[in-house]
């Protein structure tokens, strides 16, 4: 638990109380007081052994009382006097501090234990043992959401997120590394995609109205065990990395609306070079400039619709009919028939896949 946090808790304390008090650590170190010119000092007089469950001892007209750590106490509060009403305030101040750091101590455990079932660190059989130890609710729903923050910044994105969710128990920030945390958010039952997209944009829009922090979000889908929460985790992840693949501009994304994109990410490269070879056998997708390419494009979007298709693109009709069949030509492929346009689409997102891995992604 860090000095700060106490010695705030010791400035409300001295307001109260009316006089000096303060905490001292095991190696008898002033580690917070109302007297910040005491912080710091080494108190004379008192050793390790007046350190034991709940003592109270009297040394140079100071009250102690110690506190936390089942056997050997880690602390004691200070109370300035040796009367009755001393030893009454340091009593009632060392049932606070231990519930404090109590409270503390085990939403940081529960924070570390988190991170390690995300990141799997922890065996499966322990996690159902160490849930029950830090009081996880079972039969609770979770998700997991991956945040990638893509811009540079000297603000710690991690602290903000910590800030936007407050002081809720349920909900846990995990920071992965420099430009990367998770969240994992309790939800309730009937919870949809759109409800988990939504929290997701509240975040990007905190990150960026307000310390112009750009990021992007990869969420994955609901689990109902703390040890399901590790697959919560890499369905975001691949929900973020397919994302940068096959829709760049896309800042949330959900592992559930993937699609295709899903099947395609998690394809070995040497399957998805022996596919291209197969579907453009007959002439390479090298062959395709970026006018055509463009014209797939538009064409797959438009749901193979000639008619909306030419419209949309501000062309003649018997334009498009011409580059469709140049392309048919070229690879064997009519996109005018439905199952030769999924293959063509596949195609082109294995192509990009490929494309993407070679330059390191």
């Amino acid at each position: 638990m860090s000095n700060k946090l106490f010695q705030g808790f010791i400035h409300q304390m001295h307001d109260a109380v009316g006089r000096t008090v303060g905490i001292i650590d095991s190696n008898c170190s002033v580690i917070a007081c109302s007297n910040l010119d005491q912080v710091g000092e080494k108190r004379d007089g008192i050793s390790q052994d007046f350190f034991t469950p709940a003592s109270t001892f009297v040394v140079n007209k100071y009250t102690y009382k110690s506190f936390a750590g089942k056997e050997q106490p880690d602390y004691a509060v200070f109370v300035a006097g040796d009367d009755e009403s001393a030893q009454h305030y340091a009593s009632i101040l060392a049932i606070s501090l231990g519930n404090l750091k109590q409270f503390y101590d085990e939403k940081y455990d529960k924070n570390n234990f988190i991170k390690n079932v995300l990141l799997e660190n922890i065996l499966p059989g322990d996690v159902h043992t160490k849930a029950h130890e830090l009081n996880f609710g079972t039969g609770v729903l979770r998700v997991c959401f991956f945040v990638r923050i893509t811009s540079k910044t000297e603000e710690s994105a991690f602290e903000i997120i910590k800030k936007f969710f407050g002081d809720k128990n349920k909900d846990f920030v995990v920071n992965i590394n420099e430009d990367e945390i998770a969240v994992v958010k309790e939800v309730e039952r009937g919870t949809t995609a759109s409800q988990l997209e939504d929290f997701a944009r509240s975040i990007i829009d905190t990150l960026m109205s307000e310390h112009y922090i750009q990021s992007c979000i990869g969420i994955g889908t609901i689990v109902k065990t703390i040890k399901d929460l590790s697959y919560s985790f890499k369905e975001a992840q691949v929900a973020l990395e397919a994302s940068r693949v096959f829709d760049s501009e896309k800042l949330i994304v959900s592992y559930d609306n993937l699609g295709i994109a899903r099947l395609v990410y998690q394809l070995p490269t040497t399957l998805c070079k022996i596919f291209l070879k197969e579907v453009f056998r007959h002439g390479s997708i090298e062959n395709l400039d970026q006018e055509i390419l463009f014209t797939i494009q538009r064409f797959f979007e438009n749901n193979l619709n000639i008619s909306e298709t030419s419209r949309k693109l501000f062309i003649h009709r018997n334009t498009l009919v011409y580059r469709l069949d140049k392309i048919k030509k070229l690879t064997a492929l009519d996109l005018r028939e439905f199952d030769d346009a999924i293959v063509f689409k596949i195609a082109l997102m294995v192509k990009k896949y490929l494309d993407q891995s070679s330059q390191g992604y």
